[in-house]
């Protein structure tokens, strides 16, 4: 038997759930994106562009929202899934916010300085807030008050940039903005199945909301790699850990 750690999540999950994912890209499955992506401080739209979609999370948000409740989701995606409309959202009294893209580290694409996650780039070179990848850096500045920040992208509790110790990347810019708890991969994972375990492991919180995360976040597992068969493999659900929480 696996033991599980119960201790408090800190509250029933009653706010608003905010969800971004599905940017609009147009790149091949396992492209990589060669040649410039980053310059003058700025990402550059095309490279951006040619980032592989991810369809399963506009499948994940849906579902997120149906089990949170659709009356208080609030859901972004597509060409209106944008760095600038993430930087411009009110997160006062969120329970949880999704962001469900693509999560780089830094030198993942050429130029990058910092890890950053992915929204829809402009069609031209735009301004510093909206070139389609949202830095660390900014992701620090933003307030998100949120008992919940869901990371569902790959390499997000990776380090700030060659050489750092892991969870000084995204998952620290995400506490220090007022997080309260996340949850974040430690390598690349996979779209399906990622969308199954984020939305069965809000739904064990709401059956049992004094649950710890980090056993919710195990249960959720076991769900999966016990009733699908090509979820048995780690690579399915094994990246993710719970980050913070009383």
């Amino acid at each position: 038997q696996i033991a599980v750690e119960q201790r408090a999540t800190g509250g029933s999950m009653d706010g608003r759930f905010i969800g971004f994912g599905n940017p609009k890209l147009d790149g091949a499955s396992g492209e990589v994106v060669e040649g410039p992506g980053f310059e003058d401080g700025l990402a550059i739209p095309d490279a951006v562009k040619r980032l592989e979609p991810l369809p399963n999370t506009e499948r994940e948000l849906q579902a997120m929202a149906a089990t949170l409740g659709f009356e208080r989701s609030t859901i972004t995606t597509g060409s209106r899934a944008s760095e600038y409309t993430v930087r411009n959202t009110d997160f006062s009294g969120a329970s949880v916010v999704t962001f469900a893209t693509h999560g780089l580290l830094s030198g993942e694409i050429s130029g990058l300085p910092e890890p950053a996650l992915v929204f829809t780039p402009p069609w031209i070179w735009s301004t510093r807030t909206d070139d389609g990848l949202l830095l660390m850096s900014e992701l620090r500045q933003m307030k998100l008050d949120a008992q919940w920040v869901i990371f569902s992208a790959c390499n997000t509790a990776g380090g700030g940039g060659d050489g750092q110790e892991g969870l000084s990347g995204l998952a620290s810019a995400a506490l220090y903005a007022g997080a309260e708890r996340l949850l974040v991969s430690h390598w690349a994972v996979r779209d399906d199945a990622t969308a199954d375990l984020t939305t069965a492991m809000m739904q064990i919180l709401i059956d049992e909301p004094t649950l710890a995360g980090s056993a919710a976040l195990q249960r959720a597992m076991l769900l999966l790699m016990t009733e699908k068969d090509s979820y048995a493999s780690p690579d399915a659900w094994a990246a993710f850990v719970v980050v913070g929480g009383r």
